[in-house]
């Protein structure tokens, strides 16, 4: 892209490249676009789960699928527990309290996050 170029992204990218093991322990988030009212990221988790006591919180809904390996999100209400794995998805919804409980210890587990603000939030 030249200096002054507003044109967007248009390189090719692969969700699954370059998730290798690494040194790093840190989970990885990377956002892959972004616009009014959305968010898409790219997780990458292996071992990973939310620090005691924490549950997100978060104001706009987001759509989670897992890509490869699997993983257990737990939502306070209710004291439910969901399993995911490869190709599973779920919508959480506005301050839908929850956490990660596990992620796969000896895999990569990839997630593909979509962050918004439904309809009925942005219609008025």
């Amino acid at each position: 892209m030249k200096t002054g170029d507003t044109s967007p992204d248009t390189r090719v990218a692969n969700l699954l490249d370059q998730v290798n093991p690494s040194t790093t322990t840190a989970e990885l988030i990377e956002i892959l676009a972004r616009g009014e009212n959305i968010r898409v990221e790219r997780i990458v988790s292996q071992g990973h789960s939310s620090d005691a006591g924490f549950w997100y919180d978060d104001p706009s809904a987001e759509w989670v699928m897992v890509l490869s390996g699997e993983a257990q999100l737990r939502f306070l209400v209710g004291d439910k527990l969901v399993h995911l794995r490869r190709g599973d998805h779920i919508t959480i919804q506005p301050h839908e309290k929850h956490r990660v409980e596990w992620t796969q210890p000896d895999e990569r587990t990839v997630w593909l996050a979509i962050h918004f603000l439904p309809l009925s939030y942005t219609e008025s």
